[in-house]
């Protein structure tokens, strides 16, 4: 069968994932903006990366609906929502839509609740009619992909055809895509994980070494887990390539944007300044706000969430913070086995 895949989203992610399925099908890309539609199909290229010749860019959503059914949305996740709204019109059960966005969506003017927060598959499915949904995560920098490096992936739903799809579509030479039923787990791990970039990278900006990142990656990865487990999930994915994977690669990198914009922050610019510098969104800075609001409605402590939170959003002093952090009245190592 052959396949056309439609990718929404001109980011550096979303051509990344362009790119990989370009080597398996012929791609679409959806954008809103006519400069990068018009780059795409006259240059073949956006900014400095070059584009197989089989991928071509439109505005339109609904040709993209008509002529793909495989959707891949690489978007922000303040954005999904309002995106399938607009899309759900020309969407039909036949449609897969795997999602590579790893973000939770929350109603800003409602009190964040575990009832009220949702991640991106949960919007898919509330917003369309989609039954075969999927995500894909894992440690996939994407500078790195581009650069053709090996690495891998897990394509996450509850349907062994939209985790076969996306095998077929996505693997390659230098693409392993593994497979996993635990989708939700997936999805909370890709959006808490991006929490402890920014905290890896408050620690880096401030000339900190890889023995002090080293530990703030084990409690925090303890932390997801605890939460993770609050909402429902098992701690399974936690502790897979979409889990530990993605935490290791996105909180110790330089080109993962929740990372650079902590290195930002404790450096001392804002928020708008960091986020200005950084350019795409970094998706940390708001599930910190999440995470914060879920752990009162739980009544749960995660320390270092707190702290984090704390120094990004209210400017509390980072080496004060460390202080309290170092003194933090836990003595037990592994807690979450």
């Amino acid at each position: 069968m052959e396949i056309t895949v439609g990718i929404i989203g001109a980011g550096s992610f979303g051509l990344t994932m362009a790119k990989l399925a370009s080597a398996n099908a012929k791609v679409i890309i959806y954008s809103r903006s006519t400069d990068k539609v018009n780059a795409i199909n006259t240059k073949q290229r956006l900014g400095n990366i070059k584009l197989n010749d089989n991928i071509t860019a439109i505005t339109d959503l609904e040709v993209l609906a008509k002529q793909c059914k495989l959707i891949m949305p690489v978007i922000p996740a303040a954005s999904m929502r309002v995106l399938f709204e607009q899309l759900s019109d020309y969407l039909d059960p036949s449609h897969f839509v795997i999602h590579a966005t790893k973000g939770l969506d929350y109603n800003p003017e409602e009190k964040i609740s575990k009832q009220n927060v949702f991640t991106m598959s949960q919007v898919i499915s509330q917003t369309s009619s989609v039954v075969r949904i999927g995500c894909v995560s894992g440690p996939n920098l994407a500078k790195e992909i581009l650069e053709e490096q090996p690495t891998a992936t897990v394509v996450a739903s509850e349907y062994d055809e939209v985790i076969n799809i996306g095998r077929t579509v996505l693997s390659s030479n230098k693409f392993f895509v593994f497979g996993s039923h635990e989708i939700y787990g997936i999805e909370l791990a890709g959006a808490l994980k991006n929490v402890f970039s920014i905290g890896t990278g408050l620690l880096a900006g401030i000339g900190l070494g890889k023995n002090l990142q080293a530990l703030m990656l084990t409690r925090g990865l303890q932390e997801m887990i605890k939460l993770g487990e609050a909402l429902g999930a098992d701690k399974a994915p936690f502790l897979g390539s979409a889990g530990i994977g993605d935490l290791i690669a996105t909180a110790t990198s330089t080109s993962s944007r929740n990372y650079r914009f902590g290195t930002l922050i404790a450096q001392g610019k804002t928020i708008e300044e960091a986020k200005e510098v950084v350019k795409e969104v970094a998706e940390g800075v708001h599930t910190l706000k999440v995470v914060r609001a879920l752990a009162k409605d739980l009544k749960m402590t995660l320390p270092i969430c707190e702290f984090i939170y704390q120094i990004v959003h209210n400017n509390y002093p980072l080496t004060k913070a460390l202080d309290r952090i170092m003194f933090y009245p836990s003595t037990t190592d592994v807690e979450f086995l």
